[in-house]
């Protein structure tokens, strides 16, 4: 017997020994399972029956407090009969139906033109067209309504100083729709792009050989072979449109249009507040969102559009002669619209003396522009308190979010831990439930009881982890699920119990992931409104309900300027994550090298 038969492979050794160095007492991984399904439980499960409760009763959480009361399903038939609900209801489908179909034209088309064509500038574009992502709703509504308001928008000025008959009015659905489906474009560019980078062009090739125009081509067999990806896409934009309040709220607002998100506000700011008819909205949105959810899993869960078989291939790209100059344009023309023009936007509003534009010389006056927007907002000690109760707010969601999704990723990726089906299962309720009924959920489960947790910067933040638990969960699993099981066995051959493996080759190696995930958390905590509306107080006040009500008051210049610090600190932010990410990463590679 030679000897690489007298010796066994190392992973054979490692998958021999590797259980009895990890055995532990048999009662741990059932408290490990029970104390996440127990945290979990609290930041999810019991808001959500609360607000299930809330729909259910007649009381009043605020001067009654939560207890059990009569339960029937009248504020449901109340809202079910109420015709302004069902109008709310009926132009939510359609401000984000058009959003999205919107969307999917140019994600789509993004899509096509980045991966599949000899377009200049391709990485440019790439990037660039993401930026939308990063540039909170609420600022991306303020923007438009500075240039497409049909009275004093810059836009309207401009053309009428130049002598055009066209008028521009984004308070409207159009506008609505507009703004909603350049902003979330990106969603669907994501989900396509990576289909078509990953299908084989072969068979494209073969229905060209067959006869088939590139027009045909693409219709018949490119874009039905992403269809997956096209429908995630969508789907997921549907779902994000219909939890945004900050672009309905400015956009809509003022043309009378009410949405779910809007007329769920506004019946917690009458007086008395409906807060049980507010839940019931708030149930119906959930349901809305949860079956879209489940529709984007299933619905083409019984299809096969494999396109990727085990034979390598390098995509394709269409050369298409001097039309590639004809499609740079079209991108330009996107990044104008959806970057520069609402910056610059802003930026003129923002250090502008008077928004009023006599005409194109006035406009590149520089004496018209100071600061004075910028002196007046700092002057409003609520500015630099809003400033750093969302730094505090951003750190506490980011520590105790990522070293949750840090422990529920690791348990559901890396362990056979009893239950961890069940806190996978938890940890994806909060995709069905937008950002303003988390803030009614925790609204109602809070506010009644005493300890004091309502009202601080704690409850924002436990609301925040909730709301964005399912994506840092997603993001680390898939940098987990990327490192061997053998680096962990061999550290377990050697001695190591979990929490040294984990410390020593887990989380070195999972590093660029584990920061991306917790700086994005800080980030989306900065930017959130929805949740923020229901839980803020006078002394937990947050940037994004600050410049709300900076909107509200109608000061334009002011909105504009807290707009642009919101921006700043937000691209700075991302520049930080992108520089540690990077260092992390290269830090990894050393290690693994």
């Amino acid at each position: 017997m030679d000897g690489q038969t007298a010796s066994p492979h190392l992973g054979e050794i490692t998958r021999i020994r590797a259980p009895a160095a990890r055995a532990s007492h048999p009662a741990l991984p059932w408290l490990w399972s029970g104390l996440l399904i127990a945290v979990l439980g609290f930041l999810v499960l019991y808001p959500t029956l609360m607000l299930l409760f809330g729909a259910l009763t007649t009381t009043n959480p605020v001067l009654e407090g939560v207890h059990l009361a009569d339960v029937s399903i009248g504020n449901f038939l109340t809202v079910a009969t109420n015709i302004n609900v069902l109008a709310a209801l009926g132009n939510s489908l359609i401000a984000c139906g058009g959003g999205t179909l919107l969307a999917v034209v140019i994600g789509l088309s993004f899509a096509w033109v980045v991966v599949r064509t000899n377009t200049p500038c391709k990485a440019l574009i790439a990037s660039t067209g993401m930026l939308p992502l990063f540039v909170p709703p609420l600022v991306a509504g303020v923007a438009w309504s500075i240039l497409g308001s049909p009275k004093t928008g810059l836009l309207n000025m401009l053309m009428a100083k130049a002598g055009l008959g066209w008028h521009v009015d984004l308070y409207s659905m159009p506008g609505m729709i507009f703004v909603f489906g350049i902003y979330y474009a990106p969603y669907v560019y994501m989900f396509t792009a990576a289909a078509l980078r990953n299908m084989d062009p072969s068979l494209e090739e073969a229905a060209e050989i067959a006869g088939a125009s590139p027009t045909r081509t693409m219709a018949t067999v490119t874009f039905p072979l992403i269809l997956p990806a096209i429908i995630s896409g969508m789907l997921l934009s549907f779902v994000v449109m219909l939890g945004i309040y900050g672009i309905p709220a400015v956009l809509g607002a003022p043309a009378n249009i009410p949405v779910l998100t809007t007329y769920i506000f506004a019946l917690t700011a009458w007086s008395p507040p409906l807060y049980n008819t507010a839940a019931a909205v708030a149930v119906i949105l959930m349901i809305v969102t949860g079956v879209l959810v489940y529709a984007q899993q299933r619905v083409l869960a019984g299809r096969n559009f494999t396109t990727v078989a085990g034979k390598a291939f390098r995509p394709r790209a269409l050369n298409l002669g001097p039309w590639r100059f004809f499609t740079l344009g079209l991108a330009i023309v996107y990044l104008l619209v959806v970057v520069v023009l609402p910056s610059l936007a802003l930026i003129v509003a923002a250090f502008r003396k008077f928004l009023f534009i006599r005409d194109i010389p006035s406009l590149l006056d520089m004496k018209q522009y100071g600061w004075q927007h910028f002196i007046k907002m700092f002057d409003n000690p609520l500015t630099v308190i809003s400033i750093v109760n969302s730094m505090k707010v951003g750190v506490i969601t980011a520590v105790v979010g990522g070293i949750l999704a840090f422990a529920i990723g690791y348990t559901i990726t890396r362990t056979h831990a009893p239950g961890r089906r069940t806190i996978d299962a938890i940890t994806t309720i909060p995709v069905a439930i937008p950002g303003l009924v988390i803030g009614v959920a925790y609204l109602w489960a809070w506010i009644g009881l005493p300890g004091g947790l309502y009202g601080t910067l704690w409850i924002l933040a436990l609301a925040f982890v909730a709301r964005f638990i399912p994506d840092t969960v997603k993001a680390l699993s898939t940098s987990l699920m990327q490192i061997h099981r053998e680096l962990e066995e061999a550290a377990w051959i050697c001695g190591r119990g979990m929490l040294g493996t984990i410390a020593s080759i887990v989380l070195p190696l999972a590093r660029p992931g584990v920061v991306a995930a917790t700086t994005l958390l800080f980030i989306l905590a900065i930017r959130e409104l929805g949740s923020s509306l229901f839980l803020y107080s006078s002394g937990t006040m947050v940037m994004a309900v600050q410049l709300l009500g900076y909107y509200e008051g109608g000061n334009i210049g002011i909105t504009a300027a807290f707009s642009l610090v919101q921006m700043v600190l937000l691209g700075v932010l991302i520049t930080i994550t992108h520089s540690l990410s990077r260092g992390a990463a290269q830090r990894s590679v050393v290690r693994g090298g």
